[in-house]
């Protein structure tokens, strides 16, 4: 039997990736990136019988964080983000929501993330990356051979850092220093547009020979 099961919810509203990470044995699970759509992805939460702990944000940005407060009253998951973004919930200016006609904010946290940190989901163990460049606290998750790239790394490209907090030096370094030192075979979940490889990404993608 596999340790996980992958879930990968496609929103409408937001072109982004929201994913829903199974631990097999004990259903337990969490919604990461949950950008809008709430009834969407409740319904895959549904259809994959899970019992969801937690919601984790890559970053802060609304597309990412838009639908926290709605799953989050519906699972009672807690919600998880790295402590630089913490801000970014509640600030419209800092997480772009009027760009995305977006109501309300993207609650509060119950647990600020750092470099290193493991999250617990039953017998998954999920390693914090701190990969900052798009946002400050722009983070990668680490969990088998899947990573969680949020906006950090697209297929053959990479987020924006020209928004709120971006840093174009400050994400190349993150490519260089964070994510060239993995595994080749890691399958690269990114958040928005479609999957890849990380040794896929090294050879073809530009922004790692920058």
């Amino acid at each position: 039997m596999s340790k996980y099961e992958l879930y990968t919810v496609q929103l409408i509203t937001t072109c982004s990736n929201c994913y829903i990470l199974v631990d097999t044995p004990s259903r337990a699970a969490a919604v990461i990136d949950p950008g809008c759509n709430p009834d969407k992805i409740m319904e895959a939460i549904k259809d994959a019988n899970a019992d969801v702990k937690l919601i984790i944000d890559t970053h802060g940005h609304w597309d990412h964080i838009g639908a926290n407060v709605p799953i989050q009253q519906q699972t009672g998951a807690k919600i998880l983000i790295h402590k630089l973004d913490e801000p970014m919930l509640t600030d419209p200016e800092l997480n772009l929501r009027k760009l995305f006609l977006g109501k309300g904010d993207g609650g509060k946290a119950d647990r600020l993330l750092e470099e290193g940190d493991i999250i617990e989901l039953g017998d998954l163990r999920l390693q914090v990356i701190h990969t900052p460049g798009h946002t400050e606290g722009g983070i990668c998750l680490l969990c088998e051979d899947l990573l969680f790239t949020g906006d950090t790394l697209f297929r053959l490209s990479v987020g924006r850092s020209d928004l709120p907090g971006g840093d174009k030096t400050a994400l190349l370094a993150s490519l260089a220093n964070k994510l060239k030192p993995l595994d080749d075979s890691l399958k690269v979940l990114p958040g928005h547009n479609s999957a890849s490889t990380l040794g896929y990404e090294k050879e073809h993608n530009p922004f790692f020979r920058q």
